[in-house]
C-alpha cells in the first residue's frame, strides 16, 4: 500500500471527480461541504484544476472553482497566492495538511477555506487508482502500435508516405490562410469594423467567387501576415490570445494613429491592450520603473482613440512557461515583426529575395536571417514588469522559434500570395525549399515516430518532420491503423 506522498495529483482529481468519500466532508474549520457539483476539469496547462463548482459550505452555496494539490503547502509553492487566475478558487483541497491550516489566500486578498481529504478517503481506492495509471502506462510504452512491427515494411515505402503525409500537411496550412485571407478580403470590402469574426458570415459570402482583384490591397496582406505571426509566438497555450490580439489592433488602427518613429507608442499600445500593464496609479512610486512610467503616459491618449477589444492578465498563461516564452517577449517579438511589415516592407523584401536569389540554400538563411529578432531596450533584462531577470535575454525570437515560423507560417503564406496571383514558378520554389529545408530542432512527436519506424535520420528534414506529426496526429493518436498505408500493410 503506497503513503500519501507516493499520489499524484492526477489522481487526487480522479478522486474528486468520482467523489467516492467516506463519510461528510468537511473543512479544516469544520464546516459541512456539499458538493452540488463537483465542477469541469480544467484541461489547460494553467488555472485551478476544476472549473464551474457547486459547493455548499455550512450554510452558505458558492459557485467558483476548485483547487486540489497533493499538500496544503503547494498553494504557495506553486504560486497560486500570487496568480491571479485563482481568484475565483471557493474551496482548496489537498490529501495531507500537517499543520492543520483552516484557510489559504487568494492573491486579491480572500481568505478561502481548505479540505483535506486523507481521512476521507479508502486507502483501498489509493490502490485501485495506482492500478489504473499503471496499465494506461503500460500501454503507452510505445509511442504508436505499430512499432515492433513496423520493420516488415519497407524503409523506402515508409518514406514516400511519411513525405505524401508532409504534403498534405502543408496543403491544409495554405488552404487555412487562404480561408482566413477571403475572410478579410470581405471585412475589407464591407468595411465591417469589428476586427474579430464574431458573427456567422453572410451567406453571401459563401457564394462569393474571388479572383486575384479581391486581393490587391496592401493592407489585407500585412494583416493576414501580422495575424499569423502573433498567432504562431503564443505556441499551444497562448495562440488564440495572440490571435485575438492582432485582430484587435488591426493595421488599419495602427496606421492610423501610431508613429513610425515610436516604437514605445507601440509597446504602451500592446501591453495596455493585452491587460499586461500593471496598475501604475495604485503603485508606490519606488516599485515602478521609468520605462513603465513611459507605457502609462503613452497609453492617455491612446486609450481615447481605441475603441476595440482589451483583455485582462487572467486571458494569457505562465504557468508551467519558460521565462524565454512568457507572452510579454513574444508580445515584444511580435511588435518587431509587425513594425518590420508596416514600416519596412517585409513582405517585398521576402518576394524580391524568393524572386532573385537562385540558390536554395542561400534563399533560406536570407529569408530566416529576417525573422531572427534579437532583445534591446528594457526587456533584454526583464520577462515581467519591474522584476529584473537573472540572466540577460539574448533574442525576442531565437533560431529555433523562426526555423518554426519559417515553415509553418512564412512558406504557406507566400505559397498562398503567388497562387493568388498566378506565379507559377514562385510557387515550385517555395515547394523546393518545403522540401529541402531542415531544421535545429525536432519535438517530442517527430523523435518518438522516428525511433518507433526506424528513421531516425529523417526527423530535421521538414516535409518528414511535418509528415510524422500528421501521421501521429491523424492516424496514431485515433487508432486509425487499417486507414495508415504502413498500418494497413503490419496488421494485414
Amino acid at each position: 500500500m503506497r503513503k500519501p506522498k507516493d499520489i499524484s495529483e492526477n489522481e487526487l482529481q480522479n478522486i474528486w471527480m468520482k467523489q467516492s468519500f467516506t463519510s461528510t466532508l468537511k473543512t479544516q474549520a469544520g464546516d459541512i461541504v456539499s458538493v452540488l457539483s463537483h465542477g469541469d476539469r480544467n484541461v489547460s496547462a494553467s488555472g485551478p484544476d476544476f472549473k464551474n463548482a457547486r459547493l455548499r459550505i455550512g450554510n452558505l452555496v458558492y459557485v467558483g472553482d476548485v483547487e486540489i494539490d497533493s499538500d496544503y503547502n503547494n498553494w504557495k509553492s506553486h504560486g497560486h497566492n500570487i496568480d491571479s487566475k485563482y481568484n475565483k478558487v471557493i474551496l482548496h483541497v489537498s490529501l495531507t495538511n500537517k499543520n492543520n491550516h483552516h484557510y489559504i489566500y487568494t492573491k486579491d486578498g480572500r481568505k478561502v477555506p481548505t479540505l483535506t481529504i486523507e481521512r476521507f478517503v479508502k486507502r483501498s481506492l489509493f490502490d485501485k487508482a495506482n492500478t489504473e495509471i499503471q496499465i494506461k502506462n503500460d500501454n503507452q510504452k510505445t509511442f504508436i502500435r505499430c512499432a515492433s512491427m513496423s520493420d516488415v515494411v519497407e524503409v523506402a515505402e515508409k518514406k514516400r508516405f511519411i513525405a505524401k503525409l508532409g504534403v498534405a500537411r502543408f496543403s491544409k496550412k495554405c488552404d487555412r490562410i487562404y480561408k482566413r485571407l477571403k475572410e478579410l478580403s470581405y471585412i475589407f470590402e464591407f468595411r465591417i469594423n469589428e476586427p474579430t469574426i464574431k458573427y456567422s458570415m453572410h451567406p453571401e459570402f459563401a457564394k462569393k467567387e474571388f479572383s486575384s482583384k479581391d486581393f490587391k490591397n496592401k493592407n489585407l496582406w500585412q494583416q493576414l501576415l501580422y495575424e499569423l505571426l502573433f498567432e504562431a509566438l503564443g505556441y499551444s497555450q497562448n495562440k488564440e490570445i495572440m490571435k485575438k490580439l492582432a485582430q484587435s489592433i488591426n493595421v488599419n488602427f495602427i496606421n492610423g494613429n501610431i508613429s513610425n518613429s515610436n516604437s514605445i507608442e507601440m509597446e504602451s499600445l500592446f501591453f495596455n491592450v493585452s491587460g499586461m500593464m500593471p496598475e501604475v496609479k495604485n503603485l508606490p512610486k519606488e516599485e515602478v520603473s521609468e520605462y513603465t512610467n513611459k507605457l502609462a503616459t503613452e497609453w492617455e491618449p491612446l486609450s481615447k482613440k481605441y475603441d476595440g477589444e482589451r483583455f485582462s492578465e487572467t486571458d494569457w498563461h505562465f504557468f508551467r512557461i519558460r521565462p524565454q516564452n512568457f507572452p510579454t517577449i513574444r508580445i515584444m517579438g511580435g511588435i518587431q515583426y509587425l513594425e518590420l511589415i508596416l514600416n519596412r516592407n517585409l513582405i517585398g523584401i521576402i518576394i524580391k529575395k524568393i524572386e532573385e536569389i537562385r540558390k536554395i540554400s542561400v534563399l533560406i538563411n536570407s529569408i530566416r536571417s529576417l525573422l531572427i529578432i534579437k532583445s534591446h531596450g528594457f526587456w533584454k533584462k526583464h520577462y515581467i514588469f519591474d522584476q529584473p531577470a537573472k540572466n540577460e535575454i539574448k533574442y525576442f525570437i531565437g533560431f529555433s522559434r523562426a526555423d518554426e515560423i519559417m515553415v509553418n507560417i512564412i512558406l504557406p503564406f507566400f505559397m498562398v500570395y503567388f497562387n493568388v496571383f498566378g506565379k507559377k514558378e514562385l510557387s515550385k520554389k517555395i515547394l523546393q525549399i518545403y522540401n529541402v529545408y531542415e531544421q535545429r530542432d525536432d519535438n517530442k512527436i517527430t523523435r518518438e515516430v522516428s525511433s518507433n519506424l526506424g528513421v531516425l535520420n529523417l526527423q530535421k528534414n521538414t516535409i518528414y518532420a511535418q509528415g510524422m506529426i500528421e501521421l501521429y496526429r491523424n492516424y496514431c493518436s485515433k487508432n486509425k491503423c487499417l486507414e495508415c498505408e504502413i498500418g494497413k500493410v503490419v496488421f494485414n
